[in-house]
């Protein structure tokens, strides 16, 4: 329906329309008829929503901060995840993964070759030499912050450290990569560059989503890409960046007698790092790492 000048304003401001969203809607129009996909207004965040996304984003944060001590040699999957549950608890939020499409834990461990989406087992116990990433998502006054960390447990080799440290620098790049009124492919072609660069690939079939209202929304976030082309991003989105680096081949797939978990199809080391992101008039803004 279209909103005349003087009707209130689409995002729930309570001002006139023209007073308001009239002058960003119309730049996204112009980037439209120069070809550029534009997201719709179901992808820009009204001024309540981000509040409750940042919330949200720093409750997740301090799960993250609270289990970090504990990812350690000889400590099982299956116990970070209760402990990660508890404190969730504790601190009045709800664990988002728990029982989303039927996923039977908390949170997401995944070791090694697993991509993502490892699931928690008391039979998993963390040796040293493993790489690591906790995958946390949580619900505060129903809105969501969503990140991950690697960890490196014991005596890692020096391969595997580059590969977790190329992944945050890849993660980083492509964070100061994400501007307003830029591209998704601008992000995209740093991000990959960095990893093939250093003898990396990135994972294709899998990548960032929408995240703050819903736990995973529009747009789908792409880790390749050119300069200049995909979605065009716009102050008030949120979403997540998680680059998947592998350290040998691309390829991947998913586990069939679980459902879930997505591994390495050459059985080499993956890693990954997410951060929930605000895109703001100037900048962005990490609203969970």
């Amino acid at each position: 329906m279209k909103i005349g000048r003087n009707d209130k304003c689409w995002c729930g401001s309570g001002k006139k329309y023209k007073q308001c969203h009239m002058s960003f809607d119309n730049r996204i129009k112009d980037y439209r008829s120069r070809g550029y996909q534009v997201p719709n207004h179901s992808m820009i965040r009204t001024a309540e929503q981000i509040e409750g996304i940042r919330e949200a984003g720093k409750k997740n944060t301090m799960v993250l901060d609270y289990i970090t001590p504990f990812v350690k040699e000889g400590v099982s999957t299956g116990e970070l995840d209760r402990l990660i549950e508890n404190y969730t608890r504790e601190i009045g939020c709800i664990p988002a993964c728990l029982g989303y499409q039927g996923y039977p834990k908390t949170v997401c461990i995944s070791i090694d070759e697993v991509v993502c989406h490892g699931i928690p087992s008391d039979d998993r116990i963390l040796e040293s030499g493993q790489i690591v990433n906790v995958d946390c998502t949580t619900i505060y006054n129903g809105y969501y912050g969503d990140a991950s960390r690697m960890f490196c447990i014991g005596d890692v080799s020096e391969e595997k450290r580059k590969l977790v440290r190329v992944t945050k620098e890849c993660l980083d790049l492509a964070v100061e990569a994400t501007k307003p009124w830029g591209t998704m492919g601008d992000m995209g072609y740093v991000c990959n560059k960095h990893a093939v660069e250093n003898g990396f690939t990135i994972v294709r079939e899998i990548g960032g989503h929408g995240c703050g209202v819903h736990f995973h929304e529009d747009p789908w976030v792409n880790h390749i890409g050119q300069p200049d082309q995909g979605i065009l991003f716009v102050p008030g989105m949120t979403f997540t960046i998680e680059p998947m680096v592998n350290m040998g081949k691309a390829d991947v797939y998913e586990d069939e007698k679980d459902g879930w978990t997505i591994r390495t199809v050459d059985g080499q080391p993956s890693a990954q790092w997410e951060y929930t992101l605000l895109v703001t008039e100037d900048g962005t803004e990490i609203l969970s790492y």
